[in-house]
């Protein structure tokens, strides 16, 4: 039998039970029934006695016979119960469901092995719906010490596909199919990594001999999982570098040497140097560039991205920032507009709200080449937009934009249709733990800038509790006396607009009451307003008009106001760690002292205290991300678009890091001596990984 076979084909799979493993677990095939592996075992070496067993609810497995069987009338229909007994006592037996069908297959007096969780009634045990089996079956069984207990769903448990049912099809499925299960690593490497071979891997992950066995079977299939994942990315990367052409910006010309010279605000930081130096060596090298740069929130991105668009520049090719929302766009509008007041560099915006008259002048100037930098939102994408010759393109916060989307940036670079991408810069504030950025972003080089400009301050973080409120709101009033402004947050709860709106508006009156007018002025800022409304308030509150600005999470992405000096988010506990971060950077933009205070009520999850703590003992946006992959795993932290590249069976990127770090070293030296996988020793790797590249979803030309 072969493992690309429907189910069907095993012993004891019904085209109905086909059906339901499909819809409910995705499994089609043989094979993707052999990939379904446990996630737990249970330890059936010990037998119990019935005098040794203890007052606890714990699984146990007991041999014995039964003496009696009974049916008992209760309140709605009836329950089968049966006494057991060995020779130490006796116990009961107990079924509330299918007890006709049940009483007709127990055989009185005949050894039976039986196993489950043990209910405890004025001080005597008895056992509901237990499995059973002869100890003539039991021993004529493929047989194993640990038991395999496999993923379910309520469904599948309703319709008789219990964990036993599941046991004996996977069973049925080894003895039709061993045969045909393949090595997909060469004998060399299986040497060299001392592995367990394929078969005996899969045999021992389903119905381990033992403990030692079971952990050898888990690290192979772990290994390769994360193996191949890596041989992909890492490939798609070399094939980057050596096929893909892309612009060479050879020279540092003038507008670069002028600017840096004569008009940066401010010394750059090392970090910022040294990424500025991988990104000329980059786009000088002929080959297509496509890096991710992460950083902080107030790290200085922009300026590198900036340095990097006057490159382009000085190399005769046009720029471009797109940005996921309108605020922004033109947040790095102002900025750039800004530091390139004292320069000849002709900047435009373009967002959904551009004139008609405005974009009219927009494209004709970028097709004749006389715009250098477009700034924007998706309206970069249109088709009416097209440049003269654009050299790079750089994406802001990219999770916020899928695969196709990009691709129509990448296929923007020439009105006369020539096949250079490009180059690409991808830039983002969420810090992404090397983990995730390894098993993800693999086939991207990554720069980090991990200091933040001199004169910032460490932002100063606390926890307080609902109680301590008045302490918290007489601190406001010292800072706003200083002549700083602060945020108030309050958190949006997907399921119900109305409830944010009200715990906003209540915040907002007591806030009111607090802080009266003419004295103080407070502006609001929430998702049911409209977005000239919006726009109205921020800009009151970045021109300092008012003291106070009471948001929904609206501002996590937005807003530069350098006097802002304090964040209090209410009900801290209700948010992510990822967006507390961010929603923390929007203090800390000046030179003044901030503070962000935390408040949560009493009642904590301990998921809530380790967020809450983490807060306040980093603003290391790293070591906070790690902490954040630990809590929510890699699915929720890479947002829908990217977690369906991981889909991973056995392997976690998160627990399994220092599998991950093995096998990716293991993937470059394969790939540094046999770059195609020609050789004739690495035909297996290549048969399995051709297989996997026209399954497994990483394959998008573009990152």
């Amino acid at each position: 039998m072969n493992l690309n076979h429907p189910v069907t084909y095993i012993k004891g799979v019904s085209v109905a039970r086909a059906e339901l493993l499909y819809s409910e677990l995705g499994i089609k095939t043989c094979g993707d029934l052999l990939h379904l592996f446990p996630f737990r075992y249970i330890d059936k070496t010990q037998f119990y006695t019935i005098n040794q067993l203890q007052q606890n609810s714990a699984e146990v497995q007991i041999v014995g016979k039964i003496t009696g069987v009974k049916t008992v009338k209760q309140k709605r229909g009836s329950r089968l119960v049966a006494t057991f007994s060995d020779n130490t006592g006796s116990m009961e037996l107990v079924w509330f469901k299918g007890a006709k069908w049940i009483k007709d297959s127990l055989k009185v007096n005949v050894p039976y092995v039986i196993y489950g969780k043990l209910n405890w009634y004025n001080g005597t045990p008895n056992m509901p719906h237990p499995e059973m089996e002869t100890v003539k079956e039991y021993k004529s069984k493929l047989q194993m010490a640990m038991q395999p207990v496999y993923p379910s769903t309520e469904k599948l448990s309703t319709k008789g596909i219990s964990n036993k049912v599941m046991r004996s099809m996977i069973q049925n499925l080894f003895q039709q199919a061993y045969g045909n299960i393949e090595e997909t690593f060469p004998a060399y490497f299986i040497e060299e990594h001392q592995f367990l071979g394929k078969k005996e891997s899969l045999l021992n992950i389903h119905f381990p001999k033992n403990q030692e066995l079971l952990a050898k079977a888990q690290y192979r299939l772990k290994f390769e999982e994360l193996f191949f994942i890596q041989l992909q990315l890492l490939q798609k990367k070399l094939i980057r570098k050596s096929k893909l052409k892309g612009f060479v910006f050879e020279q540092v010309g003038e507008e670069f040497t002028n600017f840096y010279n004569n008009h940066l605000p401010f010394d750059l930081t090392g970090a910022q140097k040294r990424v500025l130096k991988e990104i000329r060596k980059d786009v000088g090298s002929g080959a297509h560039m496509n890096r991710l740069l992460q950083g902080d929130v107030g790290s200085g991105k922009t300026i590198v991205a900036l340095l990097t668009m006057l490159l382009a520049i000085d190399n005769g090719y046009q720029a471009t920032i797109m940005a996921p929302t309108e605020i922004l766009a033109t947040q790095h509008y102002n900025g750039i507009i800004e530091l390139l007041e004292k320069t000849d560099i002709k900047v435009e915006l373009l967002t959904g709200s551009t004139k008609t008259k405005k974009r009219r002048e927009i494209h004709e100037s970028l097709e004749d080449g006389s715009l250098h930098i477009l700034i924007g939102t998706h309206a970069i994408l249109e088709d009416k937009v097209q440049f003269k010759n654009l050299g790079i393109a750089i994406i802001d916060e990219q999770h916020r934009f899928g695969v196709a989307q990009r691709r129509k940036l990448w296929e923007k670079s020439h009105s006369d249709g020539r096949a250079i991408p490009p180059h690409i810069l991808v830039m983002t504030a969420t810090p992404i733990p090397r983990t995730l950025a390894m098993s993800v972003y693999g086939d991207l080089d990554i720069s980090v800038i991990d200091e933040l400009p001199p004169g910032r301050k460490e932002i100063k973080t606390v926890h307080r509790y609902d109680s301590n409120r008045l302490g918290v709101f007489k601190f406001l009033k010292d800072e706003i006396a200083k002549g700083r402004q602060a945020y108030v947050v309050y958190p949006l709860i997907q399921e119900s607009e109305a409830m944010d709106y009200k715990d906003l508006m209540d915040g907002y009156e007591s806030i009111s009451r607090e802080f009266p007018s003419p004295k103080y002025q407070i502006s609001i800022v929430h998702g049911q307003m409209k977005p000239s409304d919006k726009d109205y308030e921020m800009e009151r509150f970045s021109k300092g008009d008012t003291q106070i600005m009471v948001a929904t999470t609206v501002i996590e992405v937005g807003v530069n106001v350098p006097n802002a000096s304090v964040m209090v988010i209410e009900s801290a506990e209700r948010f992510g760690l990822s967006q507390l971060h961010q929603l923390r950077g929007r203090v800390g933009r000046g030179a003044e002292q901030s503070y962000c205070i935390l408040l949560s009520s009493y009642k904590l999850s301990s998921d809530g205290k380790t967020r809450l703590q983490t807060m306040v003992e980093t603003t290391d946006g790293f070591k906070i991300a790690e902490v954040d992959l630990k809590l929510r795993g890699p699915g929720n932290i890479m947002g829908t678009q990217q977690s369906g590249v991981l889909n991973l069976k056995i392997a976690d990127v998160v627990k399994d890091s220092p599998i991950l770090h093995i096998a990716r070293k293991a993937a470059i030296n394969l790939l540094q001596e046999d770059p195609n996988l020609s050789e004739t020793k690495n035909s297996s790797l290549l048969k399995a990984y051709e297989k996997l590249r026209k399954t497994s979803g990483i394959w998008s030309n573009i990152s």
